[in-house]
């Protein structure tokens, strides 16, 4: 059983913030910053791939009701919302699992790089992504 099947059964401790029926919410213990959310579905799928497209919209509808909260509560003009999905793309606990991570105009959290396509390889990747 993972991290995250063992919070959502209470075996484990957590700082709950939100729970349904499907999605389980509570606070980073490791935030990237403060009042940095986990939105879990209750069902252990791995990725997006697996999990039930009813269950998927009861995770994105979590998440969108706790933005809210973020930005009513804590005040944060503004969040990230995070999906990892599989190890290679820095997945920790192999759990399907949105990241609501506030922002403000003086946090460090900075984004991604960001690369240019090679002559052609941007037709190359849309031909294999459309075929």
């Amino acid at each position: 059983m993972c991290i995250f099947c063992k919070i959502v059964a209470g075996e484990l401790p957590s700082y709950k913030v939100y729970e349904d029926d499907k999605t389980l919410a509570f606070l980073d213990i490791k935030p990237t910053s403060l009042g940095h959310i986990l939105v879990v579905s209750k069902i252990h799928y791995a990725n997006l791939e697996e999990i039930a497209e009813e269950d998927l919209s009861a995770l994105i509808l979590t998440v969108k009701k706790l933005g809210a909260k973020l930005k009513n509560k804590l005040g944060v003009s503004g969040y990230n919302i995070i999906v990892n999905n599989d190890p290679v793309s820095g997945q920790e606990i192999p759990h399907i699992h949105f990241h609501l991570i506030p922002r403000s105009k003086e946090d460090s959290f900075s984004s991604w790089p960001k690369i240019s396509y090679a002559p052609g390889e941007a037709d190359k990747i849309l031909k294999q992504l459309i075929s």
